[in-house]
């Protein structure tokens, strides 16, 4: 039996340039469930263009190894590479992006145009994802972020970044902690106080980027519903954006993924 040969970047848990004879949904579901490598949480992958080829990545070789099983069975991964793969990722060649919950149930984006209006001064947060794993807080808006953390000489940055924007109203967060200390914070890993202790000092110190908020962005413990446009590409020489959908439109049209996020 013959099967079409698919390329995925894994950008979470783990980073990671895959061969594959699995459609989307199949592999999502042997990443998370069918393989004996342990796991439990959260995956994101692209689906790369099967055309795709770049010097520093040994494609040709690996897919001429590409063959199914002597039962018949499909190939369901051989890693390509798993250093330095976004850097040399041509966001071109990312065509689909998927979200998939810890029961392997999959959200399908697709890119679409960034249009939005930005409000001055308001402090945002953003969950660095590859090759870079932060949680930030910033004025900047989503794609000024992008372009700030992908500036040559940032040493804080990467030459291209994959993350998202996460809800948060800093405003009410501040109240609801003056009425209440020991409340938690809107994230479970984050002490209250030291959110506080951020939030005021970027209110201080307007001119100031970016303020880590975690040295490790644990995405299995931020609900995909906190996402606020979307997840974004950026590099220096642009951006792609893959929107997500609204609540309401998730749970109508995949309420298995609803149930999940």
């Amino acid at each position: 039996m013959s099967y079409a040969n698919r390329l995925y970047q894994i950008l979470y848990p783990n980073q990671a340039l895959i061969a594959s004879h699995l459609k989307p949904d199949e592999f999502a579901r042997h990443y998370l469930i069918g393989s004996i490598r342990h796991y439990s949480g959260k995956l994101v992958f692209a689906e790369i263009d099967a055309g795709f080829r770049h010097p520093y990545f040994n494609i040709e070789e690996c897919l001429s190894g590409m063959k199914p099983h002597a039962d018949g069975s499909p190939k369901r991964t051989k890693f390509i590479c798993s250093y330095r793969v976004m850097e040399h990722m041509d966001f071109n060649a990312i065509q689909k992006l998927y979200l998939a919950t810890s029961e392997a149930q999959v959200l399908e984006l697709s890119p679409g145009t960034y249009d939005k209006s930005h409000q001055q001064g308001f402090l945002r947060t953003y969950a660095e994802i590859a090759p870079l794993s932060m949680l930030v807080m910033s004025p900047l808006n989503f794609p000024d972020f992008g372009r700030f953390i992908t500036e040559t000489g940032n040493p804080k940055g990467a030459p291209k970044i994959f993350y998202t924007q996460i809800d948060l109203n800093v405003e009410d967060f501040l109240s609801s902690f003056e009425n209440n200390p020991f409340a938690q914070a809107p994230f479970a890993f984050l002490h209250p106080s030291k959110l506080r202790d951020a939030i005021q000092s970027m209110k201080v110190a307007p001119e100031k980027k970016t303020k880590g908020l975690s040295l490790f962005c644990p995405l299995d413990q931020i609900s995909f519903k906190r996402i606020r446009h979307g997840f974004m590409f950026t590099s220096q020489d642009g951006f792609k954006f893959f929107p997500m959908p609204s609540l309401h439109e998730i749970e109508e049209k995949n309420f298995k993924f609803w149930q999940g996020m």
